[in-house]
């Protein structure tokens, strides 16, 4: 298994745009071998005392917190769907992109617990 993860900050006012674009996206990752995309809107993220998820991205008055992962079967698989997503002539025809992307976080991960309940 292999994970990525973002962290997004996106105008409480353009939340049905970002989803409309995330269903799209969403779906694309799906297609091209994801096993699981789960994108969550913020409902409660309190403020740290040194750092939090809104500081991370620097977030804005008015902005919302996005968590999202992709689960994969594997890094190799990842890499393809993202490399493939790029090259998408809808991906390249976006030009009205509902946040700021030079202040999501992004990373990949291996999972080290990965509990399931019954």
């Amino acid at each position: 298994m292999h994970i990525d993860g973002y962290v997004i900050p996106v105008p409480e006012a353009k939340k049905q745009a970002f989803l409309e674009m995330a269903e799209w996206f969403d779906r694309a990752m799906i297609e091209f071998g994801a096993l699981q995309v789960v994108e969550g809107w913020e409902k409660d993220v309190p403020e740290g005392k040194r750092t939090d998820f809104r500081k991370a991205v620097m977030a804005e008055e008015g902005e919302k917190i996005v968590f999202s992962w992709i689960v994969w079967p594997d890094k190799a698989t990842a890499d393809a769907a993202h490399e493939r997503v790029h090259e998408d002539e809808r991906f390249k025809a976006m030009t009205d992109v509902p946040f700021d992307g030079r202040r999501m976080i992004f990373g990949s991960f291996e999972p080290l617990v990965n509990l399931r309940s019954e």
